[in-house]
């Protein structure tokens, strides 16, 4: 890949979206994080709880009933469209992230929780609006300053409170700092929002947390990553996080994770596998990080992982949200039915 990572997420949807909001990219290694979707108003939250049971998955997450792709795949029987309503379970009848909205992630984070009770699963969420975000780029936002962050990551757990959760915490944060991206002045207070966040959500009873690491095609020596870590309370959290909206292969990540465990006393980490089953776009190609044609579903969500320091394959990138208008998508964050069947054809399994 050539170096492009997408850093604002579309706000992944936890049913239907208010808003989409707008991702784009950063100018930097490897990196590739999609944009949060908004989660809905409390009214719309409750209907989650009275939709349909979530389908079944092999894994202990939650499944959401009423995510973009398991409400296209009731528009396409409904229109007769039965193989293509069938290839795009592939997606619907597994747990993704969701990013909670940046207003106010209380709502849709009750409504998971709420939901996945019933079932006894765990909610995935990303943490994701760390001031001065995206270096001040593209996808440039974030709370507006330090005691903004503090209330919004409180609320945040708040809203967890006693319910099983994996947070993803802000993708792209640390690796912006150790690529120079992020201006210098600004690293000190990134660290201790990020060490306090940590502390925060580690103090809820069912929470794990893990700090994003970027991904080997960005950040291309993982020792780099050590130091950042240990200043944002790896040694307090659960373990990092690799290849969110990435294309890296299972292979080379867990090569690169397997170094940067090492560097940090053997934390564990988990995996982002939503696309990467066909690995990167190769040739070198301009922006292929940005809806890359070819790639595939790649290792279901799972905790069943043959590794004693690699906890999950989850899928934090929402696979069928659009990495940007590139490629005649729509715009990032978007939910883009043709891509998603796509990557469901073309399953790692």
């Amino acid at each position: 890949m050539s170096g492009r990572r997408i850093v604002p997420r579309a706000l992944p949807r936890t049913v239907p979206v208010l808003a989409a909001l707008t991702l784009a990219t950063v100018l930097t290694t490897g990196c590739s994080t999609p944009e949060p979707h908004v989660t809905r108003t409390a009214e719309a939250a409750d209907d989650l709880v009275r939709g349909e049971p979530a389908p079944s998955a092999a894994s202990p997450y939650w499944v959401d009933p009423n995510s973009d792709a398991a409400r296209q795949v009731r528009t396409w029987e409904k229109q007769g469209r039965e193989t293509e309503a069938k290839i795009l379970r592939r997606i619907s009848g597994r747990p993704v992230a969701d990013w909670p909205a940046w207003d106010d992630p209380a709502p849709g984070i009750r409504a998971a929780a709420r939901s996945a009770a019933r079932t006894k699963k765990t909610i995935l969420l990303v943490a994701y609006n760390i001031p001065h975000r995206d270096c001040g780029l593209y996808s440039a936002g974030g709370a507006k300053d330090a005691d903004s962050y503090r209330s919004w990551i409180g609320e945040f757990a708040d809203a967890i409170g006693d319910a099983p959760a994996t947070v993803i915490l802000e993708p792209d944060a640390l690796p912006h700092i150790t690529d120079g991206c992020t201006p210098p002045e600004h690293h000190a207070e990134r660290y201790q929002l990020l060490s306090e966040a940590v502390d925060t959500l580690k103090a809820l009873p069912k929470t794990q947390v893990y700090l994003d690491a970027g991904n080997p095609d960005w950040i291309d020596e993982p020792s780099k990553m050590a130091q950042p870590l240990r200043q944002a309370g790896i040694d307090r959290a659960d373990g990092f996080s690799l290849n969110v909206s990435n294309f890296q292969s299972n292979e080379s990540v867990k090569a690169y994770a397997g170094r940067l465990s090492d560097a940090v006393g053997g934390s564990h980490f988990v995996i982002d596998t939503s696309r990467n089953g066909n690995g990167p776009l190769s040739g070198g190609r301009e922006e292929a990080w940005c809806n890359p044609p070819g790639r595939g579903l790649g290792t279901p969500p799972t905790t069943d992982t043959g590794d004693d320091r690699l906890d999950a394959y989850l899928w934090i990138k929402r696979p069928g949200d659009s990495d940007g208008t590139c490629r005649g998508g729509p715009p990032a964050g978007d939910w883009w039915p043709e891509y998603a069947l796509g990557l469901a054809r073309r399953a790692a399994s």
